[in-house]
């Protein structure tokens, strides 16, 4: 096990970095936060990574250890060949690297199609998952309203900067200036993972829409959304108030990527909503 640091952020606690061995692939790991506070799990959308949740990781380690884990195929977890990148194989590898871990009950939040991940994982271990929270991702594929991507492979190492941030624009709120650790991020994602990811996010959707699914459960939900979204419609999340007790927070001028554009503003829903629901650490 490596530890790691940010160097831009000279006060802040030592990321704890591992990588775990599990069946189909290595998981790449950050753990943030104290060893025995409640665990709260950090799920990354499509094209995306870990590092995705980096802005959000100061406001949430006061309250939480907080676990951040590349899916595979993401990051620098493995790329193995003909893997399964459906979504229910994606959040029992999520469950596995809990259970390596040692953690028995968490939060679990999702941002973008992390949603449909952290709702697997839900279906699949409900004694594991506690409550859950969803930033900015539809309850159903009659949500979606964006452009599928049409990447060519052959000139996707050349994108500049400039083309990258015009690729990913609508995952954020015009006029805003997408990070350069977010550009980087997609510029090393792997081109067949994402249209795997983005097959599987189809499929499980058109098979069972999210509300359907998290009703039976009976899991407190909290639903964060951008208003500015030009992903997923913002209209569609009243159908998730289908699920008992589901809370749905928008947040004016934001769009599809409110964990990055504002951290702090998307924090404070989500702390006052895991305060009421959090599970005893382990």
């Amino acid at each position: 096990m490596t530890v790691s640091s940010d160097k831009s952020r000279l006060h802040a606690p030592a990321t704890e970095e591992s990588t775990l061995p599990l069946d189909g692939g290595e998981i790449h790991v950050c753990q943030d936060g104290p060893c025995d506070a409640p665990a709260l799990l950090l799920i990354h959308g499509t094209a995306a990574s870990a590092r995705s949740w980096e802005p959000m990781v100061p406001l949430l380690t006061g309250s939480h250890r907080v676990i951040r884990i590349d899916l595979l195929g993401c990051g620098q977890s493995a790329k193995p060949d003909r893997a399964s990148y459906a979504i229910p194989d994606q959040a029992r590898r999520a469950g596995a690297a809990l259970d390596r871990l040692g953690v028995e009950h968490t939060i679990v939040a999702g941002h973008s199609s992390g949603v449909a991940v952290a709702t697997a994982l839900a279906e699949q271990r409900p004694d594991l998952v506690t409550a859950l929270v969803f930033i900015n991702f539809g309850p159903n594929m009659a949500a979606y309203i964006g452009e599928e991507a049409a990447i060519d492979p052959e000139q996707w190492p050349d994108f500049t900067d400039e083309q990258l941030r015009q690729a990913v624009s609508s995952g954020f709120a015009p006029g805003y200036q997408i990070p350069q650790p977010f550009l980087d991020q997609v510029r090393d994602m792997d081109l067949h993972v994402f249209a795997a990811t983005s097959l599987g996010v189809r499929a499980y959707l058109n098979e069972q829409g999210l509300p359907e699914r998290l009703a039976p459960l009976g899991k407190p939900l909290l639903v964060i959304y951008g208003e500015e979204d030009r992903r997923w419609r913002p209209s569609s999340t009243a159908e998730y108030r289908a699920v008992p007790g589901a809370i749905v927070e928008m947040l004016p001028g934001a769009g599809h990527s409110p964990n990055l554009e504002d951290p702090p503003r998307t924090a404070v829903p989500l702390l006052a909503f895991t305060a009421n629901h959090t599970p005893q650490a382990d």
